[in-house]
């Protein structure tokens, strides 16, 4: 059974317009997480499909949150990377329609274990102007966005249209010549960065760590790597617990995770 969001979403105040209502399924916390939107075309090669799962991959290990769109190609392959507790699915219809069929299972780990959200009540079926709504909710819910494959004359291009009017950076991965036009296209014009280091990319946001250690406030804030004493006025006695217990370590003044 889907509730609807009892909040405003910061995030998606960079929308033309704040969703009327916004329904979910599973657990609200991952929008308090860092988020990174991954986007793309339905039918992707198998250099896609692997690429974006090991940087979905990567990023869950920082504590990252992945968005996407609960789609067939790129849209799986960032989920499953992630893993079911470490993303977000927006759809577009309403929460009792696993949408589309082949995704079933999958949409259904995510609701038990991550977040679904939807704009639209129970028994909507989706249509072309209703993917296009879902995508804006996407793109506005992610710090910044990754397309890792893209036809020039593709949906995946109106994403990039709103991630450009949110003043979002954008990021994609390189492809051949004769392959994903639309992201080849941006790296063209500039308007997007490429990732040729799959590892260094996700260091932006922290080190990799294991999945045991829960990803709290603290957990965040020592993904800056804070001086000791920064650490002790905001976290105190929580420090040496968390040095006790291993999560953390103390070099030269700084706090590291370990």
């Amino acid at each position: 059974m889907s509730h609807t969001v009892p909040f405003e979403i910061p995030a998606l105040q960079a929308m033309k317009k704040y969703p009327e209502t916004l329904f979910y399924k599973g657990d609200l916390s991952l929008l308090e997480r860092p988020k990174v939107s991954i986007v793309g075309s339905r039918n992707i090669s198998d250099y896609t499909r692997a690429m974006t799962y090991q940087l979905a991959k990567a990023l869950a290990k920082r504590g990252v949150c992945v968005v996407s769109g609960a789609a067939m190609g790129v849209d799986a392959a960032a989920h499953s990377g992630a893993g079911a507790d470490n993303t977000i699915a927006v759809m577009g219809n309403g929460l009792d329609i696993r949408y589309p069929a082949i995704n079933q299972k999958l949409i259904e780990q995510i609701e038990q274990k991550g977040l679904v959200l939807s704009q639209f009540v129970d028994g909507f079926r989706a249509t072309g102007w209703s993917f296009v709504v879902r995508n804006e909710v996407v793109v506005a819910l992610g710090d910044i966005l990754v397309v890792t494959q893209a036809e020039i004359d593709s949906g995946s291009m109106r994403s990039v249209a709103f991630a450009q009017k949110m003043g979002k950076e954008i990021w994609v991965l390189p492809h051949r010549l004769t392959e994903s036009s639309g992201t080849n296209r941006l790296l063209l014009d500039g308007e997007a960065k490429a990732i040729y280091d799959i590892e260094a990319f996700s260091a932006r946001f922290g080190v990799s760590v294991s999945s045991e250690i829960p990803k709290d406030d603290f957990f965040y804030f020592c993904q800056g790597v804070p001086t000791l004493d920064e650490a002790i006025e905001r976290y105190a006695d929580r420090v040496y617990e968390a040095e006790l217990e291993g999560t953390i370590r103390i070099e030269n003044g700084k706090v590291l995770l370990n």
